[in-house]
């Protein structure tokens, strides 16, 4: 597979990284640093010392992609669409910094492609080995193994649209990386986000003033364009309930018999909020 649109550059030299071997299972710099794809076609430029961050484990996004394709999410989804299709660039070149299974991703190439006719390329970058194998089988994708508070292995200027959803907001690297009239599109939860099942399912509660702390994060570099708020209701089944719990940060913490114990101690509600900003940056 390969992706010329998008210049990725070497975690250790910051060289041009590009395709080599055969199938392009491979990723290599003029300096000699090579990187081979996982089986499942995935790339892990953590080498040497790695990352000092927890990946999510299989469980846990298991859990996610079950809990996403079922839906419950899609209204972000849609909305991050939409922006990326107003975005007014012919076919952008996509980075989603902190893409877990891709959910949201493929939901923006595919509506790009519906409107464009063409997907455009993209890369997904988690530092979680089990969240890149899934993205892997994205169309026109790369995904690689990376911890976003370094520097990101992408070229100066080399994507026009950024993802960011519920993910680390690294506003100098996003400003290098984005060419200048890019999009940031950034999600964060609101408040209220899934407030009836925060005691039920142990999760931990929003702060709150996300909106500040994200632009201040992203810095001097980007304008503000407008924000948007989704809001839906969930009906979630006991099994949905326990992949919420599993998806996020609390999965670290807890396993699923603890979850549904304390589910059957105490249920969550019937309908429970779905919260969420959308933050629209554009690249000074």
């Amino acid at each position: 597979m390969t992706l010329d649109s998008i210049e990725l550059s070497c975690p250790v030299c910051t060289g041009p990284l590009t395709a080599a071997g055969p199938h392009g299972r491979s990723l290599a710099c003029p300096s000699g640093h090579r990187y081979d794809a996982a089986k499942q076609g995935y790339f892990n430029l953590l080498t040497g010392k790695g990352t000092a961050f927890r990946e999510d484990t299989s469980a846990m996004v298991d859990a996610r992609a079950r809990f996403l394709g079922a839906g419950y999410y899609a209204p972000l989804a849609r909305a991050l669409a939409e922006e990326a299709v107003g975005s007014g660039v012919d076919l952008p070149r996509i980075l989603d910094a902190g893409a877990g299974t891709g959910y949201y991703l493929d939901a923006v190439a595919h509506e790009l492609e519906r409107d464009r006719g063409h997907r455009p390329d993209a890369v997904a970058l988690d530092i979680s080995r089990q969240a890149m194998r899934r993205a892997a089988k994205l169309p026109r994708t790369r995904a690689l193994v990376w911890d976003l508070w370094r520097r990101l292995p992408v070229a100066d200027a080399g994507v026009d649209l950024l993802l960011d959803v519920f993910a680390p907001r690294n506003g100098p690297e996003f400003a290098r990386v984005l060419a200048p009239g890019g999009l940031a599109l950034v999600a964060t939860p609101l408040p209220e986000h899934l407030g009836e099942a925060i005691g039920p399912l142990s999760l931990l509660s929003v702060g709150g003033n996300k909106e500040d702390s994200v632009t201040e994060a992203l810095g001097g570099d980007f304008d503000v364009l407008r924000t948007r708020q989704i809001r839906t209701t969930l009906h979630l089944a006991d099994d949905d309930a326990v992949r919420l719990a599993l998806m996020g940060p609390a999965g670290h913490h807890h396993d699923e018999a603890g979850i549904r114990e304390r589910l059957a101690q105490s249920p969550v509600p019937a309908s429970v909020t779905a919260a969420f900003r959308l933050q629209v940056f554009r690249r000074r």
